[in-house]
């Protein structure tokens, strides 16, 4: 009896034994796997890290695309509501647009803040900062002229049709 029970003893462990054996190959295979996906995730997450900075360069490159024509068309709007009398001496382009220059009366620099309001509406309403009076030239040939500060918020400008 003591042999049969031996045999069934040694019968478990040799069983046990395969077990372990087949499991461990199992949770080695499991461990490599493992391994291969976290290197695969971490290449995922450098190509993911690349395209955000990608889509952040194009994101770039439109906006400098579709603001490059807006000093363009700025110059262009002063150029046609600048009215005779008015001479702009400076154009600032900070978050606001700032016009100092000089003008012949009042009313020429009163007639400029109506047209950078009324006909150029992707500016935004005109503010006067300063108005004084000042000698244009030297001696007999002085004129008197208004120097005048402006100031004014700039919008986006809509599409133009092409």
């Amino acid at each position: 009896m003591s042999v049969l029970g031996l045999s069934v003893v040694l019968a478990g462990y040799v069983i046990n034994a395969g077990r372990i054996s087949q499991q461990e190959e199992r949770n080695q295979l499991l461990s490599t796997e493992n391994a291969k996906l976290d290197i695969r995730l971490r290449e995922i997450q450098q190509l993911q890290a690349q395209i955000a900075g990608l889509n952040a360069r194009r994101a770039a490159v439109e906006r400098l695309q579709n603001g490059r024509a807006h000093p363009v068309r700025l110059l262009d709007e002063l150029a046609t509501r600048v009215p005779q009398g008015v001479a702009l001496k400076s154009l600032k382009q900070t978050d606001k647009l700032t016009l100092n220059g000089i003008a012949q009366s009042n009313a020429r620099v009163s007639e400029l803040l109506r047209a950078l309001h009324t006909e150029a509406n992707w500016l935004g309403w005109p503010e006067l900062g300063e108005i004084k009076s000042a000698n244009l030239g030297q001696g007999r040939d002085a004129k008197k002229v208004v120097e005048f500060n402006i100031s004014l918020e700039q919008h986006a400008p809509k599409e133009t049709q092409k």
